[in-house]
């Protein structure tokens, strides 16, 4: 056991963010999504999270990346397709975690410029949420000591 480590976070997965550089993009993603081929074609690493829906497993994960503020948008959700501007309960969910992380807002994508972009993820975290657009990609960021 390690201190201050959300417990959901198995080694597999702490040892895949931890492995992250900056400007890598980790997916998180529910139990619908095609997360073993998307990981096959884009050679993600691809780790099982099957007993976490996909708010608790980003609130795990920004507990310990850092999300890049060198870009404009180091989040994005996908969009409900034929509602753009719809806001399902799991991205909702996403909303209020990144505020209270101090994060900001996620933008968003259509549904294949999602799979686009979480194709070329470093690594994949296929949770077990069973409800719909329960999808998030997260740019990482750097820790760094000194000021600039």
């Amino acid at each position: 056991m390690l201190k201050n480590v959300p417990p959901l976070l198995t080694p597999d997965a702490l040892h895949a963010l931890a492995s992250m550089g900056h400007g890598d993009d980790v997916a998180i993603v529910d139990a619908n999504f095609p997360a073993a081929r998307m990981a096959r074609q884009g050679g993600a690493r691809l780790v099982q999270l099957a007993g976490a829906n996909a708010a608790e497993a980003l609130k795990a994960v920004l507990q310990v990346l850092p999300l890049d503020d060198f870009v404009p948008d180091a989040a994005w959700t996908m969009q409900v397709v034929g509602d753009a501007g719809a806001v399902p309960k799991p991205v909702a969910e996403f909303a209020a975690l990144l505020r209270h992380a101090g994060e900001q807002p996620a933008a968003t994508l259509e549904r294949f410029d999602f799979y686009q972009q979480a194709q070329s993820a470093f690594l994949i975290l296929r949770t077990g949420e069973s409800r719909k657009y329960g999808n998030i990609l997260l740019r990482k960021g750097v820790i760094a000591t000194d000021p600039a």
